[in-house]
């Protein structure tokens, strides 16, 4: 299936469009976005001197790059021609996750920028926004958070969870921030900032009673 972006960006009057089309743009941490960037010539011959792709995360206030990779350059693109160059690029282990409990997250966003250069001008480029959805060993952790009580509040580009705290630890504190940690071969839970636990990705853990734990461990400090 395929997933058209709305992105239709032209570099002057008369000049080349570029269309970037994304095979699935939902995606997860450490996973590859694949397409192909569409280029349709202008009134006249241009030089394609490089498409550079790049990946940013933002939340209103804060923009981010995540990668950045060249996928071609160094062409012609005739006057009138169509010319397509498959694409693809790798989502960092620590790529923000935008869509918690199958929901999006308000004011969170990671796209594609796909920028052409060609001689003497930039296109700056458009986002084409994906969805990232949490890892299996994070999203069974935030799961496990809202079968105890908790309630998701909010997220940002720093990845840390806004949680108001399950009725059973009020005593204990009415918000909790909730962050993750994944390396290549482990997930680490963050409870405020200050106690932590750390697990193989493909471990199967309870993390109900983890979290129940963790929370515990903050009334003791």
């Amino acid at each position: 299936m395929v997933f058209r972006s709305l992105r239709r960006a032209a570099l002057g009057v008369g000049g080349p469009t570029v269309d970037t089309v994304l095979d699935n743009p939902v995606t997860r941490p450490g996973e590859s976005l694949a397409g192909a960037v569409r280029l349709i010539g202008g009134e006249r011959d241009v030089e394609i001197e490089q498409i550079v792709l790049t990946l940013v995360t933002r939340d209103g206030t804060r923009t981010v790059e995540l990668a950045r990779q060249t996928i071609a350059g160094g062409f012609r693109l005739d006057a009138r021609t169509a010319h397509a160059v498959p694409m693809e690029i790798a989502l960092p282990l620590a790529t923000p996750v935008t869509h918690v409990y199958g929901e999006r997250v308000p004011g969170l966003a990671v796209g594609v920028r796909t920028d052409l250069e060609v001689a003497f001008a930039v296109d700056p480029g458009d986002l084409d926004f994906v969805a990232v959805h949490p890892l299996p060993a994070e999203a069974a952790a935030l799961e496990a958070l809202r079968e105890l009580g908790f309630r998701f509040n909010s997220a940002d580009v720093s990845q840390v969870f806004d949680f108001w705290v399950a009725p059973q630890y009020q005593q204990i504190a009415t918000e909790i921030a909730v962050g993750f940690t994944t390396g290549a071969d482990f997930v680490e839970l963050v409870l405020d900032g200050r106690v932590r636990t750390r697990h193989d990705r493909r471990e199967r853990v309870d993390w109900a009673a983890e979290v129940d734990r963790l929370m515990r461990q903050i009334g003791q400090i």
